[in-house]
């Protein structure tokens, strides 16, 4: 049976489910194993998290508290140099000594705002402090863009590791986990914490060691790579008892690379605990390449396949669909074809599937990019690049077959995972994210993460110049030119930050502004190299950036006074997302910390959005609206309605995969080829 305990929160008692005590260690080093659900817990706590987010006399509390804080330890700047290190030095003893208890964690957190003032000159604001007591509680805080989350993840991090418990955090790209360590470690070294750093060309003794400090920034991706090839490495010799009896025997047990999995702080947590967990995470070895032949036949085979008669296209599952006139028509044209594959009937059409997916619906510069000759898969959420990754069942052989570059190898699977499995498994989750209400009730069900809302430190002066929808994508690329220059011109040469989709959608932007003889800086997955002078170029008087995602979460674009005088910067977003909450966080580049900024959106019918989640709903307003461009009602209705199909869809995307994960885990038990 499930244990329950009454945590306080403010004035109000929330109840949350604990499943620690009950769930067993399962490796050599410390994790939670999975806690079996009764089929209604989850609809239940989805309901739960979304009212508790939306009750803030629960938070109150914590601001007050916050407050109190700064207060009681206002003292704290008077100390001397020696002294205020003895005492950062000693509070080490005491929270390992008597634990995380409210008095000592208040004390830590002054202690951790004084220090951060002394080594970065930055002192945490009252709604930090509150930030920090909602993370190292085990929740997750919504801050606003710009509002300091990573100083305040100092808080939590230093708190928790000082205690004992090995903490790592997690960012969503390597440049930001560098960025913020080089950043933090003063403070960190103040208190004579170690770090270390988990980034994609770390080596395996390096990572090894770097586990071993007490506090690890590094990606979502690498941090659970890591894991996976502890378990690979591990196989059947999971169990304390048997690597016990394997050293009494003399046989060496593999070196792991992790050492437990004890307290995460999640960086932009809506981005990795809900929109990169549509997929699992999967384990591979490479095997040698085949013959080429294979793929470009199919590439070719493909062509002679006509839509609605051989096949369906279904463009938001990203899925091919052969009909069955379809299938005897692959059967006649591979009739010929060398490869024994081809005499196969599930192998034969699952070649001229994958061979029209990579024809049709992965696409350059928007899906991928070639890179040195090599295809790498470009991160929607991020516009980033992932050289490590690649889309299985043959699909990224055929793209490259299809952009004529090196085929690699086939992969086969080692280990896999769900981002739903990996981060349930840690001892103490918490989480920070400037969007992050919208999915509260998937983070309670799934995490147990309750979801609170921070205030900002100043009011908000972002004006949003609400919504231009325009008929077609050139209409769309020439009047953001027309409004780039507009701003520019007539109100004071203030900065433009253009919002895009893809890289294709950005040498869209940068040739209209070309033809328009405006100056401007592209920042996409091809000119990643330059991000850091770009970002730091972008909020400067005059200056023009054209930017995918990578301007997006996690991005400081910081003004310069004459900026501020003049209205700040200003954000255009191109194309909406899948989800509103990643519009909010490009919108978020402007107005942050209290500054003066505005945004807008322009977009066209035509957009990805539309076509794949509204088709239906486009047309209708195509045919109904009689005045060009489109401002606000039907506009507004158009994107909240296609937003919220594709939020569904991906809801149980994520779902499935989970529930494939547990059904594909039950059957290998069975089978006694899974050990967890």
């Amino acid at each position: 049976m499930l244990e329950y305990r009454a945590i306080k929160a403010g004035a109000a008692d929330v109840w949350r489910e604990v499943r620690a005590d009950k769930r067993p260690v399962i490796a050599p080093y410390p994790e939670l194993g999975p806690a079996k659900k009764w089929k209604w817990d989850r609809p239940l706590e989805k309901l739960i998290g979304r009212v508790l987010v939306d009750a803030p006399v629960l938070g109150r509390g914590l601001l007050a508290r916050a407050e109190a804080i700064l207060e009681r330890f206002a003292d704290l700047t008077a100390l001397g140099e020696e002294a205020f290190l003895v005492r950062c030095r000693e509070m080490r003893a005491r929270l390992t000594r008597h634990g995380m208890v409210p008095d000592l964690v208040d004390e830590c957190f002054a202690l951790i705002r004084e220090a951060t003032g002394r080594q970065l000159g930055m002192r945490h604001y009252a709604v930090q402090l509150m930030g920090g007591l909602v993370m190292v509680e085990g929740g997750v805080a919504e801050m606003a863009t710009g509002e300091g989350k990573t100083i305040t993840a100092l808080l939590p991090a230093i708190t928790a590791a000082l205690a004992g418990m090995p903490t790592h955090i997690f960012t969503v790209n390597d440049y930001l986990a560098t960025r913020d360590l080089e950043k933090l470690d003063p403070v960190y070294r103040l208190f004579g914490l170690s770090t270390g750093l988990i980034v994609q060309d770390t080596e395996p003794e390096e990572r090894r060691q770097a586990y071993l400090a007490d506090v690890v920034y590094g990606t979502n991706k690498e941090i659970a790579f890591d894991y996976l090839k502890d378990q690979a490495t591990l196989a059947n010799g999971r169990g304390l008892a048997r690597r016990r009896v394997r050293r009494l025997c003399g046989q060496p047990c593999p070196p792991l690379t992790m050492r437990g999995l004890h307290f995460a702080i999640v960086d932009e947590a809506d981005s990795i605990f809900i929109d990169e967990a549509r997929t699992p995470l999967i384990l591979s070895a490479t095997r040698p390449a085949g013959d080429d032949g294979l793929y470009l036949c199919a590439l070719e085979l493909s062509k002679q396949l006509e839509v609605k008669t051989h096949f369906s296209v279904k463009e938001a599952e990203r899925a091919i669909d052969l009909t069955e006139r379809g299938k005897r028509a692959v059967e006649a044209l591979a009739a010929g074809l060398p490869q024994r594959l081809w005499r196969i009937r599930q192998a034969r059409e699952q070649l001229a599937a994958q061979a029209l997916s990579a024809r049709l619906l992965f696409l350059k510069d928007r899906d991928y990019v070639v890179v040195d000759g090599k295809v790498q898969i470009v991160d929607e959420s991020t516009g980033r690049t992932m050289p490590d990754r690649s889309w299985e069942g043959g699909l990224h052989q055929m793209v490259e077959a299809k952009e004529e570059v090196e085929v690699t190898g086939n992969r086969t699977t080692l280990a896999r995972i769900t981002y739903q499995r990996f981060f349930r498994r840690y001892r103490r989750l918490s989480g920070m994210s400037g969007t992050v209400r919208e999915v509260a009730g998937e983070l309670w069900a799934d995490f147990g993460l309750r979801v609170y809302t921070v205030p900002t430190n100043r009011p908000c002066q972002r004006i949003h110049r609400g919504h231009v929808l325009v008929r077609h994508a050139a209409e769309k690329w020439s009047l953001i030119a027309h409004t780039v220059a507009a701003v520019r011109d007539a109100e004071g040469m203030r900065p433009v930050l253009v919002g895009t989709r893809s890289v294709a959608d950005s040498d869209a932007v940068s040739a209209e502004l070309n033809a328009c003889g405006i100056a401007h800086r592209v920042l996409n997955a091809r000119q990643d190299h330059d991000e850091a002078e770009i970002v730091a170029r972008a909020g400067h008087l005059g200056a023009v950036t054209v930017a995918t995602n990578m301007a997006g979460r996690g991005t400081d674009i910081e003004i310069p006074a004459d900026v501020r005088a003049a209205g700040g910067l200003h954000v255009i977003l191109t194309a909406f997302h899948e989800t509103a909450r990643v519009d909010r966080q490009l919108y978020g580049r402007a107005a942050r910390q209290g500054d003066p900024g505005s945004s807008e959106a322009i977009t066209a019918l035509d957009d990805e959005l539309y076509r794949h989640f509204a088709p239906q709903l486009a047309k209708t307003v195509a045919s109904f609206s009689r005045e060009w461009p489109v401002v606000g009602g039907a506009a507004k209705w158009l994107r909240r309605w296609a937003q919220s199909v594709a939020e569904r869809r991906h809801a149980a995307s994520r779902r499935q995969a989970e529930l494939s994960e547990e059904r594909l885990k039950e059957s290998l038990a069975l089978a006694g080829t899974l050990s967890d």
